[in-house]
């Protein structure tokens, strides 16, 4: 602090604003609701970076005098009519906690905007606090600016929630600021797929979205510049520093009192959330444990205390886009604040985008509970992996007969496939109408999951599984479709059957016929007996080979059954079809089945 009676020692060398690292963000432009698609309904970002500018200049801490170097001050003067760059003159002060001179240029503010901007430069400087005394001197700097008239709180808070959030990301092991536009731009544009509205819409939101990013992570880069300590530059903060970034906060909503509104406390919380929701995936394991971790939890408590009703919101996008870490903050801020979030919904976002480490944080420390709609969306998306998940996850018998419908009704068969070898038998047996009625799906016409499910002897047993499709195919009741009824009588049923050896007996009737009254010089009954067998029955044992599954359907088995019987073969109808074709491949001529 200055002390009183001696007079000022102002930079003699400032940064015009033209020439500025960076300019002002706007605060309705910082008030998007965290998404980029509403980021892109706002103006254009008025903030301008110049990415190829570095700071190496080497400040005093205190009152001293500041030394420059490089370009972060050129060698300006500033003009004989005092007219200074206020906003940057702060930011360069700041970087050297010179607190006394920093008041000192505040009592030169002669215009609102002056104030308000140098509010949100202090407010900024609150996450590099180091020291107790650097603490007591952001406090004190912070209130003289808010006596001095500054009145744009909004702005300051949306701001500096921001740039917290990307503070505590950047300190992350795997994260250096470095490489951080290049992730920048892959994760923006990796979001904004799911996002709405057009392409133009959406290449705007990106742009502006990155451009709030990068202004945060060329902040962090200018304070870290200023400092000379092996910790600071490792991009770690201690749990005592956390302790004076908080404090400094919670100050600051003690002197806003009333100026903040619930809704301003609101697009603040989005605002902390968002650049979490890019680079969580990228934090270490335990990052949710550390220091880093504590000051993002501390701050979004501090602002659901003062009014923000986001969290639900937040959190279920943090589980659509797989941020496990933010995921777990927020399911500890839930429950210390006694708040409700969704966990159910939020698991079915995190299974359909396929993030299961955030799925097995909210089961195992936000105890979702209902697994069946997202394993039921999984199955009709024919998400297999998700599935495979849910089941190792011990989901219920009677959640797994419904998935296995919704698989087979959509054509997903190998999911199908994969949940029937998990329902017990008995289950099955016991929910086989209704399995078969669920596999039509919701419109008529297509029959292809109920004729999948009786081709792949979903009960295991091949009586059973004709005659559940025939008690189908003979009801009368009310509740089954008339056109499940009808395909399941014409391929499936016991009349089926009977029709298919009917159609048999009448094949071999028109063959013999043939070959006895023929006229065809070809001499069809002078052939050998395996030739004449071939021509008989190869379209018949062609259809069998090729269909798909165990069973047959009822039509197709009673030709087959009745061609095996013409050959004086005892015929088992216990036998499946691979028995009955060995017959017919037994007959046939050798180069014809390819033996």
């Amino acid at each position: 602090m200055v002390e009183h009676g001696k007079q000022l020692a102002i930079p003699a060398k400032v940064m015009p604003l033209d020439n500025a690292v960076f300019t002002e963000v706007e605060a309705d432009e910082l008030s998007c609701h965290g998404t980029p698609a509403h980021c892109a309904e706002h103006g254009q970002a008025s903030l301008v970076l110049k990415d190829d500018q570095e700071c190496s200049a080497s400040h005093v801490h205190g009152n001293g005098p500041v030394e420059e170097s490089n370009g972060c001050m050129p060698n300006r003067r500033i003009d004989e009519h005092g007219q200074i760059d206020f906003g940057h003159s702060l930011q360069l002060v700041l970087f050297s906690r010179q607190w006394g001179l920093a008041e000192s240029l505040v009592a030169l503010a002669d215009h609102q905007l002056m104030l308000d901007y140098g509010l949100s430069v202090a407010l900024d400087a609150i996450w590099f606090l180091r020291t107790e005394q650097d603490l007591q001197g952001l406090n004190h700097l912070i209130g003289k600016i808010v006596e001095s008239g500054a009145k744009d709180f909004a702005r300051a808070i949306l701001r500096t929630s921001l740039l917290a959030s990307c503070v505590v990301a950047c300190q992350s092991k795997a994260l250096t600021l470095g490489d951080s536009k290049e992730i920048i731009a892959q994760r923006l544009h990796d979001r904004l797929q799911d996002c709405p509205g057009g392409e133009r819409l959406q290449i705007e939101a990106g742009a502006k979205v990155q451009k709030f990013i990068e202004w945060a992570l060329q902040c962090i880069h200018l304070h870290r510049c200023s400092e000379d300590t092996e910790c600071y530059k490792a991009n770690c903060s201690t749990h005592q520093e956390v302790q004076f970034h908080l404090s400094a906060f919670k100050a600051f909503l003690d002197i806003a009192g009333d100026n903040l509104s619930g809704k301003i406390f609101t697009e603040a919380f989005d605002a902390a959330c968002f650049p979490l929701t890019l680079f969580s995936t990228l934090f270490e394991p335990g990052w949710s444990s550390g220091s880093s971790a504590v000051a993002i939890q501390g701050l979004l408590s501090l602002l659901v205390e003062g009014g923000a009703e986001n969290v639900n919101q937040c959190f279920l996008e943090a589980s659509r886009f797989g941020s496990t870490e933010l995921v777990r903050i927020l399911l500890k801020i839930a429950h210390q604040n006694s708040l409700a979030v969704d966990v159910d919904l939020a698991l079915v976002y995190a299974s359909h985008y396929c993030k299961f480490e955030t799925m097995a944080c909210l089961v195992d420390e936000g105890h979702a509970t209902s697994f069946l709609c997202p394993l039921v969306k999984a199955s009709e998306r024919g998400c297999l992996q998700v599935v495979q998940w849910f089941v190792n996850r011990h989901v219920s018998d009677i959640e797994m007969c419904l998935a296995v419908t919704t698989a087979a009704s959509c054509g997903h068969f190998a999911v199908a496939t994969y949940l029937l070898a998990h329902i017990p038998r008995h289950v099955l047996e016991a929910l086989s109408p209704q399995i078969l009625k669920a596999a039509r799906g919701q419109g008529s016409g297509s029959f292809e999951g109920v004729s999948f499910l009786l081709r792949s002897n979903f009960l295991n047993d091949a009586a059973a599984t004709y005659a559940v499709a025939d008690s189908i195919a003979t009801t009368s009741t009310m509740d089954i479709p008339q056109d499940l009824v009808d395909f399941l009588k014409e391929q499936w049923s016991q009349a089926a059957f009977a029709e298919g050896v009917e159609a048999g007996e009448d094949h071999f009737v028109n063959i013999t016929r043939v070959l006895r009254r023929g006229a065809s010089p070809i001499r069809l009954h002078d052939l050998p007996e395996p030739m004449a067998l071939a021509i008989a029955y190869l379209p018949l044992y062609r259809a069998c080979a090729s269909a798909r599954g165990q069973l047959l359907p009822q039509r197709l088995r009673g030709e087959l059954v009745e061609a095996v019987g013409r050959l004086g073969v005892p015929v088992n109808m216990e036998n499946n079809r691979r028995d009955f074709l060995a017959v017919l491949e037994h007959y046939f001529p050798s180069f014809i089945t390819g033996a």
